[in-house]
């Protein structure tokens, strides 16, 4: 036997009984003739003293950190209690120490809780890293978390239903990853961007309720929040409205964060539609924990001699702006000129104007102002002294995304958000299309597969740009931790979506010919969700990175530093495959 208790159990309760533990060597405390061991494993740390024993004291001497050992021998009391351990009150004297297995010296500080030793140290060693307390934490909220899921779902009457990995490419808004088959020579599989065909398959065929904790893979460019692999809980639902589904889902976050952090989420999740999300915040996914929001001030300055409004004005356009509450002391030139810069290059705005005001205000456009411009400045925009409006004069577009890009970079640079708080949101009515520059057409905003709103089908024949769909996003701390919508059940309608999108008949039967053909046997109305799991937990815990809270991620450059892949495959298995590698 390697243990009768774990390493966070024992109590005073149990002075007197003879123990066997095993577990790390977390600190080692040689005082001659008496030496201290901190023993520790995922549930805690026990210290054993080992003394009156020649042999054992030279066997304690020799063992390092992060040695794996065998103990045996009798709780006594603590002379000197730690109450910062849960097993602070006891000790056990050791009468068998057995050593199970040496360890190198460690190349990272795995007790390190603000992670100093540098990422790729700390992923190519992850089986170091995840030792230690803050990476444990991690995974056992994970585990937790992924519980939750399941019971809650569970109780729901919804039915846990696993689907290929081996499945068809198709297009969803990212790159596949493509596997060659052995059997089927100059075919491929593609990995699953996210299991959406099957589950709408799943309504189908009469199954109405279905989760699944799935892996999903995107060939795609790395950010703090996102994989090349991720984690999702994937949902679907038959016979449902986006009220009823979303009121359903609301119910299973606040079960979540009840269960990972121990807290109760008491509001009602607001609703706002994607239009006022741009409209006040400038973002599809907005951080409502402060509140500077995007204003409209195009009526203020529509006949101001500044030319940089006036002409805008007269071509329809529009004038917006966010203040930034008591701050114009702490923002200098030199700021607002690397924000300007930052939104030239990204949205590209012609200028952004600032306004400070005190006892006299400061800005670059102010012999262009008027007292009435500026007296009405002040009473639109409820302007106090120190306050600093940021203005831009542009298409809704990019007035409005500039000023939410600003909005949040003020919100970072002056810790404007309270940390301590969850502020969940739903972002409804997405439109249908997006406009994609690389690729010079439409794109479906979320997949080609979302229900159209009923009072904007009509315009898919003359203003499809505009169509809304039935969708909503569910947004947390600035954050999207999941998105779905209300499904099209229609056959003709889904082909006709997928003809908007551009793709030929030919194209439509190659990729989708299976699922229109299961549109032809009875398709219930459906729609679903899925939470980005990894980025969710990124978000309760506070983590700047879901590589923080997945347990063997890739780097940013996509790769697995502990197994050192992606790496080439033997020459046979290219032959086996009929592939042939080209230098480029």
């Amino acid at each position: 036997m390697y243990r009768s208790h774990n390493l966070g159990e024992l109590r005073a309760s149990h002075i007197g009984d003879q123990v066997v533990l095993s577990g790390w060597v977390h600190q080692n405390r040689d005082l001659g003739n008496l030496i201290f061991i901190n023993l520790r494993d995922r549930y805690g740390i026990t210290q054993v003293v080992v003394q009156n024993s020649d042999e054992l004291i030279e066997k304690a001497k020799r063992i390092g950190l992060e040695d794996v050992i065998c103990i045996e021998g009798k709780v006594i009391e603590r002379s000197s209690k730690n109450s910062k351990l849960e097993t602070g009150d006891i000790e056990v004297e050791v009468v068998k120490l057995t050593v199970l297995s040496k360890s190198k010296p460690s190349p990272i500080d795995i007790h390190d809780k603000g992670i100093q030793s540098g990422e790729e140290l700390r992923l190519k060693y992850r089986y170091l890293d995840l030792r230690g307390e803050r990476m444990k934490r991690n995974m056992i909220s994970r585990n937790t978390m992924i519980t939750a899921m399941r019971e809650f779902l569970s109780k729901e009457d919804f039915l846990d239903i696993d689907t290929p990995i081996l499945s068809k490419a198709t297009p969803e808004g990212a790159r596949d990853f493509v596997v060659p088959s052995r059997l089927a020579k100059h075919e491929f599989f593609a990995l699953p961007q996210s299991p959406q065909l099957f589950k709408q398959i799943l309504m189908i065929s009469g199954l109405d309720k279905y989760f699944q904790i799935a892996k999903c893979f995107r060939d795609e460019d790395l950010r703090a929040d996102r994989q090349l692999e991720f984690t999702q809980l994937d949902i679907e639902m038959s016979f449902i409205t986006s009220d009823e589904f979303m009121t359903t889902m609301e119910k299973l976050a606040k079960y979540i964060h009840n269960r990972v952090l121990g807290e109760k989420i008491a509001y009602s999740f607001p609703r706002i539609s994607y239009h006022e999300a741009i409209e006040n915040y400038g973002i599809d996914k907005p951080d409502t924990r402060f509140d500077m929001k995007i204003q409209n001030i195009t009526n203020v300055l529509a006949n101001s001699s500044f030319s940089g409004f006036s002409s805008v004005v007269s071509e329809g356009k529009t004038i917006r702006a966010i203040v930034a509450k008591n701050l114009g002391e702490k923002i200098s030139r030199k700021i607002v000129m690397d924000f300007e810069e930052v939104l030239k290059k990204q949205f590209k705005i012609k200028g952004l104007v600032f306004i400070k005001f005190g006892v006299e205000i400061t800005s670059p456009i102010k012999k262009f102002l008027s007292d009435e411009e500026v007296d009405n400045l002040k009473a639109k925009l409820c302007l106090e002294n120190n306050d600093m409006v940021f203005i831009v004069a542009d298409s809704f577009k990019i007035a409005c995304e500039s000023l939410g890009k600003l909005r949040i970079e003020l919100g970072h640079m002056f810790k404007l958000a309270n940390e301590n708080q969850f502020n969940y949101l739903w972002v409804t009515k997405f439109p249908l299309l997006e406009w994609s520059e690389e690729d010079q057409r439409y794109k479906a905003q979320h997949h080609p597969f979302t229900a159209i709103l009923a009072d904007d089908f009509e315009m898919l024949a003359t203003h499809k740009e505009v169509a809304r769909t039935d969708s909503y996003d569910l947004v947390l701390n600035g954050n999207e931790i999941g998105g779905g919508s209300i499904r099209i059940h229609n056959r003709d309608v889904q082909n006709q979506v997928f003809e908007m999108l551009g793709l030929s008949p030919e194209e439509i039967k190659h990729k989708f010919g299976f699922f229109l053909e299961a549109f032809q046997y009875g398709v219930p109305p459906h729609g679903g969700m899925a939470y980005g799991l990894d980025r969710y937990l990124m978000v309760l815990l506070k983590e700047s990175s879901i590589r923080e809270v997945i347990p063997f991620p890739k780097t940013n450059k996509g790769r697995c530093l502990m197994m050192e892949s992606p790496c080439s495959v033997d020459t046979e298995q290219l032959e086996e495959l009929a592939i042939e590698l080209k230098n480029i």
